[in-house]
């Protein structure tokens, strides 16, 4: 929901940026792997109890997760970097919930199998969303230039980020924000689904 709005905020210092490291020579793909290996260790930190450190490294993470679609902008956009990027992009968000779950499994287990279905559910409408806007040929840039077409909805990577933030500010309170995210995460599949039905036939 707020990714559309922000655009316009963060892509400029981020081009910046993605124009200096593509001229030293580090690519896309390298910056999203970065990106994913400083997400897991942060999933790492939680099931440690660090949650100051998995602070900083989910937000570094989120930092190169950006990053990358600049340095591709400057430098040249590649089916497969934008599949790499959407793939460790699940794999992270995948990787907090399993983590809460392992550091306290009494506590936060049912909460984030509920929160894990509902990434799934919602991912699966975006994939199937976007792979249809592909057959169809419908594109946006509301999001940004993308390799896939990002469909709106409730809950889009802003709003993740946030959730993932408050996560490792307030651990204790991870069952009832899951609980809440998760029925979030639902209903925006439900009206991505709703919306697909009114663009494409059946």
């Amino acid at each position: 929901m707020l990714d559309a709005r922000i655009r316009p905020w963060i892509d400029p210092p981020l081009n910046r940026i993605g124009r200096q490291v593509a001229r030293i020579g580090i690519g896309a793909n390298t910056i999203t792997l970065l990106g994913l290996v400083l997400g897991l260790a942060g999933a790492f930190c939680i099931t440690r109890g660090l949650f100051a450190a998995a602070l900083g490294l989910v937000l570094l993470s989120r930092l190169a997760d950006g990053l990358d679609g600049a340095v591709a902008r400057a430098t040249r956009r590649t089916d497969f970097g934008g599949y790499l990027d959407i793939t460790a992009d699940f794999v992270f968000y995948a990787s907090i919930p399993l983590a809460f779950a392992l550091h306290a499994p009494e506590a936060n287990a049912l909460a984030a199998a509920f929160l894990l279905a509902s990434f799934y559910v919602n991912g699966t409408s975006f994939l199937g969303f976007a792979i249809l806007a592909e057959k169809h040929g419908l594109s946006t840039d509301a999001q940004g230039q993308k390799s896939l077409y990002f469909s709106n909805g409730l809950l889009e990577g802003t709003e993740t980020i946030v959730f993932f933030v408050l996560l490792c500010l307030v651990p204790t309170q991870f069952p009832a924000m899951s609980w809440i995210f998760g029925g979030l995460c639902f209903a925006t599949a439900f009206l991505r689904i709703a919306a697909a039905r009114r663009v494409f036939p059946f």
